[in-house]
């Protein structure tokens, strides 16, 4: 029977490099866990929140699905999301995507994975919500990686709507909602809005997010226009060479 004994090993090798470190890390740790932030990320395992961080065991309250989706009929979510403020009384709470994220893929291009489907279908609902200037674009990668953001976007302001954090906000308690995506190719994180901190931060925030992706977009589809305008051109003029070349040989006695 397998029982997977090289990760048991691995944990072993991990725990000790850790106690030789800070040999009285595990005991600490067992006593609290006092992190000041919640992650809600992808299940990627390409993304593993505290490794990416920085940080140790401890300092990161983690909640993970498929395309990092908050939706209010999803009790797991929202009870990670009331323990994190009401008991841990986290400060922030980061929304984190990536690019290259496989549900999102899924979604723009309605692929059907059977059940899972019903589950992406909120992500369909973010691309309606924006196809406005979305379907301007023509490089399917380029659509993937915005609609990741913007569903980093959508996924911060349901967060906002959380009976949970309305009611933390409207108590005084310090509580911000960052948004962020991760790129696979460089390791790097990068910030996609102003933190929500109040409840008027949510829609001028919210709105100023997605007009900066707007106008990304909107300068990506110009690039494209003049790339093809300018392939079309050396085509062109291509064949105009080929055909005096033509001419010029057949011109010759």
């Amino acid at each position: 029977m397998n029982q997977l004994k090289e990760l048991f090993q691995k944990n072993r090798e991990w725990a000790a490099a850790i106690v030789k470190e800070q040999p009285d890390f595990f005991e600490q740790l067992s006593q609290q866990q006092a992190p000041e932030y919640l992650w809600i990320g992808c299940s990627d395992a390409r993304v593993p929140a505290s490794e990416i961080l920085g940080l140790m065991p401890g300092e990161l309250f983690v909640h993970r699905n498929v395309a990092n989706v908050v939706v209010h009929t999803d009790f797991n979510c929202l009870s990670v999301i009331q323990f994190a403020v009401e008991v841990l009384k986290v400060k922030h709470v980061i929304v984190c995507g990536h690019y290259g994220c496989g549900g999102v893929k899924a979604a723009v291009l309605d692929e059907k994975h059977g059940l899972i489907d019903s589950w992406l279908q909120h992500i369909k609902d973010v691309q309606n919500k924006h196809t406005g200037f979305l379907c301007e674009l023509e490089n399917e990668n380029r659509l993937h990686n915005y609609m990741c953001e913007l569903n980093v976007i959508e996924q911060m302001t349901n967060v906002c709507r959380t009976n949970t954090i309305l009611d933390a906000w409207k108590r005084g308690q310090p509580l911000s909602v960052h948004g962020w995506i991760y790129g696979l190719n460089d390791g790097l994180l990068r910030n996609l809005s102003e933190c929500f901190s109040r409840p008027e931060d949510v829609q001028p925030n919210h709105q100023t997010a997605v007009t900066e992706i707007k106008k990304r977009v909107s300068a990506s589809v110009q690039k494209d226009r003049a790339a093809r305008e300018t392939g079309n051109q050396a085509n062109e003029l291509e064949k105009l060479n080929n055909d005096d070349s033509s001419s010029e040989q057949n011109s010759q006695p």
